[in-house]
């Protein structure tokens, strides 16, 4: 019995852990490196860096906003209409930092906010280019 009622137990976490892995994707949906760098050479997307200052410095998606430095005037950085494309991202598939960022957009009203899941290790693995700051 008690065997039983553990492995219920075990199957029920594994179910609401999908379920939770799901609805992060759906709220903030996945864009490809691909579909960014064209965003990005089109200059139809403002990227927001949630990996933290020191991490920014040593290297981040050319023109993301410091997410760490600059959160608090946040609705000054991002652009004005609402339904504007914000891509969040932090250190790669497992990272889950972009989380803050993402939603912080999403309290300031836009309603276009996706996640980079390759994040920047999956960005400079593609080979992408990157700037420092100093």
């Amino acid at each position: 019995m008690r065997r039983s009622i553990t492995l219920v137990l075990a199957v029920l976490a594994v179910a609401i852990l999908a379920t939770a892995v799901r609805a992060a994707e759906e709220q903030y949906p996945e864009i490809s490196i691909k579909d960014l760098k064209a965003a990005i050479e089109k200059k139809q997307v403002t990227v927001i860096d949630a990996n933290g200052t020191e991490s920014f410095r040593e290297g981040h998606i050319p023109g993301a906003i410091n997410f760490e430095a600059d959160a608090s005037k946040l609705d000054k950085a991002l652009p004005k209409a609402k339904d504007a494309l914000i891509v969040a991202y932090c250190g790669g598939p497992q990272c889950m930092a972009y989380k803050a960022a993402a939603a912080k957009a999403v309290a300031l009203g836009y309603t276009n906010v996706k996640h980079l899941t390759a994040g920047i290790s999956g960005w400079k693995s593609a080979g992408e280019k990157i700037e420092k700051a100093g």
